[in-house]
């Protein structure tokens, strides 16, 4: 049983989706901070509200008068439309800039394949003819 599980971890397939969840909690970390920290200030600034838009809510209780949305959570509950915002932006982001990526990635591979085609193609029937005639020109003794 040692073994198996020693041959299912050396598999290519999942140490690729290993080094994909690495490199994806990484990377997920670049755009929550292009978010948070430059997009977000700017859409704050814009819609006048201040710069930390995470904190937009509406007290959906009476007991709720706090101005910062963890301490207004301690309090009761919310509507965290900010929050909300800010992470469906990140998404956005991230949507965006992976559609870009394997828009790339598909350009590469199809540049590759049309090379590959080019390359692996017989020539022409006319032009097969005449290099064997070419050939046997060349295999003649000379008179």
């Amino acid at each position: 049983m040692l073994n198996e599980f020693k041959e299912f971890i050396a598999r290519g397939n999942v140490m690729d989706l290993a080094v994909g969840v690495i490199i994806g909690a990484a990377f997920s970390k670049i755009v929550d901070s292009v978010v948070n920290d430059l997009v977000m200030p700017i859409v704050g600034a814009l819609t006048g509200g201040g710069f930390d838009f995470s904190n937009y809510f509406l007290p959906l209780s009476s007991n709720v008068t706090a101005s910062s949305l963890a301490a207004a959570r301690e309090q009761g509950a919310v509507f965290a439309y900010g929050s909300f915002i800010t992470v469906l932006i990140n998404f956005l982001i991230l949507a965006w800039i992976i559609f870009l990526m394997i828009k790339a990635v598909n350009r590469v591979r199809a540049s590759v394949e049309k090379k590959k085609a080019a390359e692996a193609a017989p020539p022409p029937a006319d032009v097969a003819l005449l290099t064997e005639i070419r050939d046997l020109l060349k295999s003649r003794p000379a008179v």
